[in-house]
């Protein structure tokens, strides 16, 4: 479930830079200039559900597909300028279209997602029951109607796992996946059916040798090809290489595992694999994109799903290593940033006349339950039977999500509010109004239920607090002042691994209507205005976290600063006039606050700590800034003083 094609490789000859005691994080990044600069990034880059990453270089511009299987509309194109930030840009394949031949179910969908570039055309390779290809002009699309690709005894079955290679003479090839043995190529022609002669690569895992030798991908450096392919869901990541296209598996030298060994003992994404084809840049390094689970020794959050990070490759001579996966700072692409944010769920305030990209539906049925039309300003979910929702990728492990519903709930099978679920949907966690002898809040999650009195109207405010696996619901009738369901309710269950993988696909959040038409005035995932815990941050530089669960907080471990980015904070229809953040401090200094970037971005506050007397001794600063809304990646940057000497718990912005 991959695909590349590489275009512009420019021919520069790098050092080996893979030394004895390699350690696995990257020598570049210790420089005192990245305490006060974004010059580094942190994995991964695109968090939340991201499978089977495909990678695209056209021009100065990057894309990615993959899999999508049940969520739909189909294949989300992302786009970046750098490699780090990415934004989603369309979907190639509509819940209508793929109706005739698209499995409709948890597993099922589209798998794959391969996006190439080849003569003259952008396309998109997948698998539902067949090989199937769209095309399109750009990247944004509008994209072709699907067409079967079509194979013969010779070929053989196309399989699920495919990807597109392209040669130095930009003739394309197919890397075709079926089953465990099967492994093979085939050239592509202009109207992208198979041409010319199989060349058959069965010898690849004829013994198994790579458990199912999945996710295929190939480029090209120096005369060689190298082939990539990936052991199973679990990891396992391996290369070859040859100097010709060739069948004969005498040509064909196995070079091992891909990924260095993980040398970093709180590395979470330990074994990543389904890599995108190598690049190279203008400056000639390498990249790949690979997924992971997330799991540490003793905290589960597969039920994520595969995330996607983003690795440099090496080379010693003509042998590739990927980086091993670590939580420290990562020397970004030298490329240019050019003003995408982190990745992370966008709100919505709903006013538009067409959905957001970053939503998505768990079934056809519930991609047709939608209105941006019957009430201006607000989205209408209606039911036939059962619950229909729309959600997003989760992206973070600390949020506050928030929106304001009208339902006027008369007999017990009305709902509507926040929803939180895996990919089957056999884990759900729910925050909403509804009736249950008079009209109630209530927050579910298994057998855990908080629920209080509504006393404030069909019209209600709710907001779902996440800190780790720890869940808290609130509701308002202004949605300034809240009001809590009770103590909080554990999502360890819904966080971790389930059975069959969560059905291939990871937790979404987002809102449900059950019973009857529920309409909504907007979605906040990440409000400004509610405690933003300073340990969720995104990327980071030169500071560290200190505590456990609920009570971990943040500090500078160096004299010269060091900085945290809280990634896709929203202040929806308002503006944020001040902030307050909650600090203990052994000694003086200084807090800076900046959106979006430490470079490009807007100085928005420096903000003066005094002593509080000690590390447990906390207070609440508060300083007006310069007055900001939307959606933004939030930086909170040490000045120089003492390590050790500030703490960070959380900030809030004041409107």
């Amino acid at each position: 479930m991959r695909v590349i094609a590489v275009f512009l490789v420019v021919s520069i000859t790098l050092a080996p830079c893979l030394l004895a005691g390699y350690d696995g994080r990257d020598p570049r990044a210790d420089m005192p200039a990245n305490y006060n600069n974004v010059n580094t990034y942190v994995n991964p880059v695109l968090p939340g559900d991201h499978p089977d990453p495909t990678l695209l270089r056209v021009g100065d511009d990057f894309y990615h597909c993959g899999s999508s299987f049940h969520f739909n509309p189909y294949l989300p194109v992302y786009h970046s300028k750098d490699l780090v930030h990415w934004e989603i840009i369309g979907r190639v394949v509509p819940p209508a279209v793929a109706a005739s031949f698209v499995a409709d179910r948890p597993s099922g969908g589209i798998w794959q997602g391969a996006i190439t570039y080849f003569y003259g055309c952008y396309w998109v390779y997948f698998s539902s029951g067949g090989q199937w290809f769209c095309k399109a002009g750009s990247p944004y699309g509008p994209w072709s109607a699907p067409e079967r690709v079509q194979t013969n005894p010779a070929t053989g079955n196309l399989g699920y796992d495919n990807s597109i290679f392209v040669d130095d003479n930009g003739k394309p090839y197919m890397v075709i996946k079926n089953g465990q043995k099967v492994n093979r190529i085939q050239a592509l022609g202009k109207d992208g059916q198979l041409t010319d002669t199989v060349i058959n690569l069965d010898w690849i895992n004829a013994n198994l040798q790579y458990s199912w030798a999945e996710g295929p991908v190939m480029c090209k450096r120096n005369g060689y090809y190298f082939y990539f392919p990936a052991g199973d869901v679990t990891g396992g990541q391996y290369v070859l290489r040859s100097r010709k296209l060739t069948s004969d598996s005498t040509s064909w030298e196995r070079l091992g595992n891909f990924f260095r060994s993980v040398t970093d003992p709180d590395a979470g994404f330990r074994r990543p694999n389904h890599i995108s084809a190598p690049l190279q840049l203008a400056d000639g390094s390498w990249w790949t994109l690979g997924q992971s689970y997330e799991k540490y020794a003793a905290d589960d959050w597969a039920g994520t799903g595969r995330q996607t990070s983003l690795y440099p490759v090496e080379w010693e001579g003509d042998r590739p290593w990927g980086m091993a996966p670590t939580t420290q700072p990562i020397v970004r692409p030298n490329l240019l940033q050019s003003g995408i944010l982190w990745r992370s769920v966008r709100g919505d305030d709903f006013d538009s006349g067409q959905l957001g990209w970053q939503w998505h539906f768990l079934s056809r049925k519930a991609a047709s339950g939608y209105s941006l039309n019957a009430r201006k300003g607000w989205v209408r979910l209606t039911p036939d039977s059962g619950r229909t929702h729309v959600v997003q990728k989760e992206t973070d492990h600390y949020y506050t999500a928030v929106t304001r519903v009208d339902l006027d709930a008369a007999d017990t099978t009305a709902k509507a509010g926040i929803y939180l679920t895996n990919g089957n949907q056999h884990e759900v966690a729910r925050l909403y109004t509804g009736y249950d002898n008079g009209k109630r809040i209530t927050f579910r999650l298994d057998t855990a239920i908080r629920s209080v009195v509504n006393t404030a109207g069909n019209i209600v405010w709710l907001k779902l607090e996440r800190k780790g696996h720890a869940l808290s619901g609130y509701y308002s009738d202004d949605g300034i002042r809240w009001l809590s369901l009770g103590p909080s309710i554990s999502a360890a269950n819904l966080d971790k691994e389930q059975p069959n993988f969560n059905s291939w696909v990871g937790t979404s959040v987002g809102l449900f209507a059950e019973g009857r038409p529920a309409d909504f005035d907007l979605f906040t995932c990440k409000d400004a205005f509610s405690p933003l815990t300073a340990a969720g941050y995104a990327n980071y530089y030169g500071v560290r976290p200190v505590g456990e669960g609920e009570g971990k907080v943040v500090t500078n471990t160096s004299p010269l600063g060091g900085w945290l980015m809280i990634s896709g904070v929203e202040t929806g229809r308002h503006a944020a006039s001040a902030v307050e953040v909650m600090v203990s401090a052994r000694a003086a200094g200084t807090i800076g606050i900046w959106l979006d970037d430490l470079q490009h971005g807007a100085h928005i506050a420096t903000i003066p700590v005094t002593a509080t007397g000690g590390e447990d001794q906390w207070r609440a600063v508060r300083q007006r800034v310069t007055k900001f809304k939307g959606h933004h990646d939030v930086f909170i940057k040490y000045g120089t003083g003492e390590a050790g000497s500030i703490y960070i718990r959380s900030l809030r912005f004041i409107r």
